[in-house]
């Protein structure tokens, strides 16, 4: 396994994202194996946060879900994104909310 921090497909997961993915070996290795769009789901949900105390505990869920075992994030419908498939409905919906605001 290589030192080399590995991201999403589509998203870069920012400074504050990999010191505390890699502050814990064990959570390190298992965001290392990760799939990328697994990776990157967790990065666009925390990227997603509006506020950085949200942020913040996001980051902190996500190595914690790590711990448990989990490949994506828990409750999120998926990164809009992407450009290699069609949204999904409720992701429609965000982007049609977002433009609206």
């Amino acid at each position: 396994m290589t030192d080399a921090f590995s991201h999403g497909t589509v998203h870069t997961a920012s400074a504050d994202m990999q010191a505390a993915l890699q502050s814990n070996p064990e959570t390190f290795a298992l965001w290392q194996g990760l799939t990328p769009l697994g990776r990157n789901e967790f990065i666009c949900w925390v990227d997603d946060a509006k506020q950085a105390k949200t942020r913040t505990r996001r980051i902190e869920r996500t190595c914690e879900e790590l711990l448990e075992g989990k490949g994506r994030p828990c409750c999120w419908s998926g990164c809009i994104h992407r450009t290699d498939k069609t949204p999904g409905r409720w992701q429609q919906a965000v982007l049609i909310d977002k433009k609206a605001n």
